[in-house]
């Protein structure tokens, strides 16, 4: 009974808070995404006419578009961020703590802060046009900003420090003296980190690649600022049809599919990495 009591008190807090401001209104969503209704609150009959207008073209392009932007931004924030996480690894204690911390900062400074930063450097008067026609790279300025590009800039920059922690706790763990007798046995280069490192950090890769997908699928701050119509998102979408056009029940069916998207993704993406030997990292 003690036990139980205890349990009660120690999870029952987070369980109900999760309950009530999570579960209960995903819940709500859910059900106005199947339903007939105008609003939160009003009744309807069940329909699937919110989810067979989303595979109208236009909204099909948007999702598309959003899946391509998210997985562009892993796999760059995997590519950037796996060496910069071995570099940090292989650092001494003090050297390691500083290098995190110059990696955090940037995470700490407001999402608005920094995509207006990229909008001065990306901008036809920007740090990039100026530099490119000072240097005779470009007769012109170059139309960078509000396209599919900036965006992916602009979420890789919010984002990567999310792929290089969880893979930096990874490479901590490993043993180094693994490493030395791979190396001893013969192993080097690519050989040596396909078949020591990586099989021990592909842990910490799946953790990354899975909150940089995520984080980037929903993202809407960014596109809108950096991308502009060309750079909607389905986060943008959704944004739009509940404060906007007011289609609430669209907007529901909208977000239902996104978190249906992200599952489906995460599921297939474990399961490709774990026949690639991810179970025994994990």
């Amino acid at each position: 009974m003690k036990d139980w009591r205890a349990v009660a008190a120690t999870v029952g807090p987070a369980t109900g808070y999760l309950a009530v401001f999570l579960l209960l209104p995903f819940i709500i969503v859910l059900l106005l995404a199947f339903s007939s209704a105008e609003g939160p609150g009003e009744a309807g009959e069940f329909t699937l006419r919110h989810f067979r207008e989303i595979v109208d073209p236009v909204y099909l392009t948007v999702l598309w578009r959003s899946l391509r932007l998210a997985l562009l931004t892993t796999v760059l924030c995997l590519v950037i961020g796996y060496p910069a996480a071995w570099a940090i690894s292989n650092l001494e204690k003090s050297r390691q703590v500083l290098a995190l911390i110059i990696l955090v900062i940037p995470s700490w400074i407001n999402l608005l802060i920094k995509n207006y930063a990229w909008i001065v450097i990306l901008r036809r008067e920007g740090v990039v046009n100026v530099i490119l026609q000072g240097t005779g790279l470009s007769s012109e300025p170059l139309n960078l900003l509000f396209t599919e590009g900036a965006v992916l800039v602009g979420l890789v920059h919010s984002y990567l420090a999310f792929m290089v922690l969880p893979i930096y706790a990874a490479l901590e763990r490993i043993d180094r003296r693994l490493v030395e007798a791979g190396r001893d046995l013969g192993a080097k280069g690519w050989r040596l980190f396909r078949t020591v490192i990586l099989p021990q950090s592909l842990g910490g890769v799946i953790v990354g690649c899975v909150f940089v997908f995520v984080l980037a699928l929903g993202s809407f701050v960014t596109p809108d600022l950096l991308g502009g119509a060309r750079g909607m998102m389905i986060g943008n979408l959704i944004q739009n049809q509940l404060l906007q056009v007011r289609n609430w029940p669209f907007g529901a069916a909208l977000s239902v599919t996104l978190v249906a998207a992200v599952l489906a993704a995460v599921v297939v993406f474990v399961r490709v990495v774990g026949r690639a030997g991810g179970e025994r990292a994990l």
